[in-house]
């Protein structure tokens, strides 16, 4: 509810005043008789009249209340938003290939992929985004939505189990996991498509080169954005052993000539990740670099509310009068 006139609510401060007057004004005529004691009168029934004393006061400021919210003209609203975004359509395809449990990111590397790509994903409530997932095979997570709470969901049980489980083939095919993601987007209407690929390998499975889906990719206007996560050198990787969980250096080979050349194909940027706060860092870039522009138009349908307010204050007036006139009548 809103009010159309809403300084008439200014009106209300002239209560304090009134209050203020009526109390000190009782004081004064109140009558009154000396009497030796009172201890007489300590037991003596009270009438119901006592009690009444000050309701026409109080039905008076109700009366005035009711009166001048009348006068701000209180009105409901019946609002909705008919939003026209000029929109992008982002999927990010993840790498869930067991060298992804590498730990020169931590506490890993897909558990950093997942937290950084989920701070991006609730920053950006707008956009449609979809997921991904791919290591020696591809196949989508979640397809474009809106609704970023169910997208999350799905994005918290990725891991690089569904690979140690046999869900899903190991190796890395880039170009599998690139044109999985293109085929999501390629019917978009928006006007500006993302694919965002991350991976910390080198393509070595897939029927589709990563190439030929970077070229794919420009056939349909999206652009790629590549990411390459994984330390210089070598990083530690967790092997599971008779005697436990024991830790190996593995080499880090990144093929940053193609994730290059993917990226450049696209009109898009090849990015490297060798920590966890370069990754926030890649992220925040593409953030800058794909901005939603959006469109909001705004209807709204008031009608006036003031009826139930006047009708109170009639009520109220009316009993004022009625009491006054019967039960707390007054013989001068």
């Amino acid at each position: 509810m809103i009010f159309a006139n809403i300084e008439y609510l200014f009106l209300l401060l002239l209560l304090i005043p009134y209050i203020v007057w009526y109390v000190m004004r009782r004081k004064k005529t109140e009558p009154t008789m000396q009497v030796s004691t009172t201890r007489m009168y300590m037991q003596a029934p009270r009438s119901w009249k006592i009690y009444l004393l000050h309701a026409p006061f109080v039905l008076r400021i109700l009366t005035f209340v009711m009166i001048v919210l009348v006068l701000a003209r209180p009105q409901t609203t019946d609002n909705w938003q008919n939003t026209e975004i000029e929109g992008i359509d982002i999927m990010l395809a993840v790498d869930v290939s067991t060298s992804m449990l590498a730990e020169d990111l931590k506490p890993n590397r897909i558990e950093a992929a997942k937290q950084v790509a989920a701070e991006f994903i609730n920053g950006r409530p707008n956009d449609n985004i979809g997921l991904t997932i791919f290591a020696g095979e591809a196949f989508t997570q979640c397809p474009l939505t809106v609704d970023h709470g169910v997208l999350l969901n799905l994005f918290q049980s990725v891991s690089c189990d569904m690979v140690q489980r046999g869900m899903i083939e190991d190796g890395t095919a880039l170009g599998m996991g690139l044109a999985n993601a293109v085929s999501r987007l390629k019917d978009s209407k928006a006007k500006s498509k993302v694919v965002i690929l991350l991976t910390d390998g080198v393509n070595n499975r897939g029927d589709i080169s990563p190439l030929t889906a970077a070229e794919i990719a420009k056939q349909f206007g999206i652009r790629v954005y590549t990411i390459g996560v994984g330390t210089n050198g070598t990083a530690p990787y967790p092997m599971q052993t008779y005697a436990g969980v024991q830790y190996v250096q593995m080499p880090v080979e990144i093929d940053e000539q193609t994730m290059s050349q993917i990226a450049g194909t696209t009109n898009g940027n090849y990015f490297r990740a060798t920590s966890n706060t370069k990754l926030k860092e890649v992220y925040r870039e593409i953030d800058k670099l794909e901005k939603t522009k959006l469109n909001v138009k705004e209807f709204s349908k008031r009608e006036e509310a003031y009826a139930v307010f006047a009708l109170i204050a009639f009520l109220s007036i009316l009993l004022e009068i009625l009491l006054r006139n019967t039960v707390l009548k007054k013989i001068p």
